[in-house]
């Protein structure tokens, strides 16, 4: 799917000079696979404290590892 987009040049050469991309396309591509990657990882914090932890589990795989 064809998309145009106004991105700034002087951004978008490095990118794609820091990434060592081969085309424009590519580091759009990578700064999208990372901007995806790192609001899961920002998903995934904000269930810190929410979640019920059982102590005891924790414990039992720390000896069965041993």
């Amino acid at each position: 799917m064809a998309t145009n987009l106004d991105i700034d040049q002087k951004l978008l050469e490095e990118a794609v000079s820091l990434g060592k991309h081969r085309s424009k396309k590519a580091a759009v591509t990578d700064a999208l696979v990372e901007y995806i990657a790192r609001k899961k990882q920002q998903e995934i914090l904000g269930l810190f404290g929410k979640i019920d932890y059982d102590p005891k589990l924790e414990a039992g795989r720390r000896r069965a590892k041993a």
